[in-house]
């Protein structure tokens, strides 16, 4: 292969998409993980062991209310990975069907550079602007799908009602998706919540935009970035076999693997799932961040501190995703309630303004309820004063509050 353009293809795309647009930050950098992860495909992987296989495809899921930047941040991921011819991608919207038949019609053989060894693999990456209208409404038969493609298997099948047996080779699906708190809650069963699809996923969660842009321009800089960054992605996409990786590099993710058991970002029954494949995570981060960097297929020391940094960092914000997503009837009034007060400009709202404000949403019986679980959460006092209006006093930091069960 010829040398890169860029010293590191993320940082570049990270700059490219920072001075005339609206997306936040962690929105830009995770669009920019997932196009390098959709080039490496099936044709990278780590081997651990006699048949420990972690390859680099990531489920990831950008997370905000509108208009905060999401599909703005997957466009300019999108720009760059349709030029790159070997990259295969799915429709916005599609049938589990639908999506066996992309897979088996994206076949592809590859040639191990070094051993010369040939493979064949159905990679593929499913970008979704509306990930909840991709997903479906609870639809099972598709999650359950793409929880077990998430560990790219030799081979599965699948039985169609006219009992036909359909087969795909080499699985490996990437996936970018975007969707917003209220859509991520009304698609998913509550039963999934902590296992199965959303502990494969990695949440980005912003709640405001960046910043404002009123007229996004594009210079000549912009355009050859551009270009070099499409250029080396399509280096990228040639790389194949297996990666190595340093001594220093298993020091490191070894320590990490006992501070990640003993001290967890999260302590919550929902994250479960998640912490335990928390491990394949930063395995995958690291092979994107070695890829991003060049093309020697090893993964050095500064490879796996890249990818903890990434993960930690996007962890910070990932701790609210599923509050108000639960069992409780009031599990959701009663994150809309962390979120109103949170919004407050004072620490003291009178009772009356709580109470119109959610004069749709709930009655006396909910609202009291609400209450009262907020002020055993150490976030509220209720004051009721004589001959006067009764005030909610804040007491507490909603945003750093643990999500509720």
């Amino acid at each position: 292969m010829s040398s890169r353009n860029l010293t590191d293809w993320l940082d570049s795309f990270v700059r490219l998409t920072e001075s005339n647009s609206e997306p936040p930050y962690l929105f830009r950098k995770w669009a920019g993980i997932s196009a390098l992860a959709s080039a490496l495909q099936r044709k990278v992987r780590i081997e651990f062991g006699m048949s420990l296989t972690i390859y680099p495809n990531m489920y990831i899921v950008l997370v905000g209310p509108s208009a905060t930047g999401k599909g703005t941040a997957m466009s300019f991921a999108a720009d760059i990975i349709k030029e790159v011819p070997s990259i295969k991608l799915s429709a916005q919207a599609t049938s589990l069907q639908a999506l066996i038949r992309r897979m088996q019609e994206t076949n592809l053989t590859d040639i191990d550079l070094k051993t010369g060894k040939q493979q064949y693999h159905s990679s593929m990456t499913i970008f979704s602007t509306e990930f909840t209208v991709f997903l479906g409404y609870y639809n099972r038969e598709l999650i359950a799908a793409l929880c077990e493609w998430y560990d790219c298997h030799d081979r599965w099948a699948y039985e169609t009602i006219a009992r036909k047996k359909e087969e795909i080779i080499g699985v490996w699906i990437n996936l970018l998706g975007a969707t917003t708190p209220d859509s991520l809650q009304s698609s998913l069963p509550v039963e999934s919540i902590g296992a199965g699809l959303t502990s494969r996923i990695i949440f980005i969660n912003e709640q405001k935009r960046g910043k404002l842009v009123i007229i996004p321009t594009k210079s000549d800089e912009d355009i050859k970035l551009q270009q070099l960054l499409i250029d080396d992605l399509d280096q990228i996409s040639k790389l194949s076999g297996i990666m190595h990786y340093t001594d220093d590099f298993v020091k490191f993710y070894t320590d990490w693997c006992y501070s990640s058991d003993a001290n967890p970002p999260f302590h919550d029954k929902k994250f479960d799932g998640y912490l335990g494949r928390r491990r394949n995570h930063i395995l995958s981060l690291s092979m994107v961040c070695s890829a991003a960097r060049n093309n020697t297929m090893v993964m050095e020391l500064a490879d796996i501190e890249k990818a903890s940094y990434l993960l930690t960092e996007a962890e910070m914000k990932m701790g609210t995703i599923f509050r108000g997503m639960g069992r409780s009837n009031i599990s959701s009034l009663l994150n809309d309630s962390l979120v109103y007060f949170s919004n407050m400009h004072t620490t003291d709202v009178p009772l009356w303004q709580f109470a119109k404000h959610f004069e749709g949403d709930m009655d006396k019986y909910d609202m009291d309820k609400i209450l009262v679980t907020l002020e055993a959460m150490n976030y509220i006092k209720v004051m009721h004063r004589p001959g006067t209006d009764t005030l909610i006093h804040i007491i507490g930091d909603c945003s750093k509050i643990e999500p509720t069960n």
